[in-house]
């Protein structure tokens, strides 16, 4: 265990996503474009990235930073029910598409959270988010993998460790959160 090592690799990371920060905030005055017209969010990712979906679902519908209206936000992560239903019924290649067709609407959002970009169920969620004319918010890593081609504002934390590309993630969130927060709504 050397935790000082790991202290050092992130700020290493950080530093490297100096250059991120104009694509984030261009992600995130999409996201709060949409927010303010009326559009809702979808969120989805698999494991600690489910943990992050459902992290800037609960900021949206709760709050952020202070008081304010709730937004509407839904992580496709968050319903066991549905995640074992969809993965036995179908597949767990179509535990998001299927919430994305049976909740998103053209100019909704789905934003997907995965730090290697190539999970399968991702992938499709996204293709059937295009499908139905969803804006696509990719929070990635190690590359970008396949999902990058299919977001409309692909972030791509520029690490291969999965924990460094997490940690940046939260700091995705917040920042979008920020721009939503500014640009969409007023504070109550």
């Amino acid at each position: 265990m050397n935790l000082s090592h790991d202290l050092s690799a992130l700020e290493e990371t950080v530093k490297r996503c100096h250059a991120l920060v104009p694509v984030v905030e261009a992600a995130g005055r999409a996201l709060a474009e949409r927010v303010k017209a009326g559009s809702k969010v979808l969120v989805c990712g698999n494991g600690g990235s489910a943990a992050d979906a459902m992290h800037l679902a609960e900021e949206m519908t709760g709050r952020y930073r202070g008081n304010r209206k709730a937004l509407p936000a839904l992580s496709l992560s968050a319903d066991g029910t549905a995640l074992t239903c969809i993965s036995n019924d179908w597949s767990f290649e179509d535990v998001f598409s299927r919430q994305v067709e049976a909740f998103g609407q053209a100019g909704d959002v789905l934003v997907v959270f995965s730090t290697s970009g190539k999970s399968p169920n991702i992938l499709k969620a996204l293709e059937v988010a295009k499908s139905r004319k969803l804006l696509t918010l990719g929070a990635l890593g190690k590359g970008g993998g396949p999902a990058q081609k299919l977001c409309d504002h692909p972030i791509v934390v520029p690490s291969d460790d999965t924990s460094r590309i997490q940690e940046i993630h939260g700091w995705i969130i917040h920042a979008w959160l920020e721009c939503v927060e500014a640009l969409a709504v007023g504070k109550s």
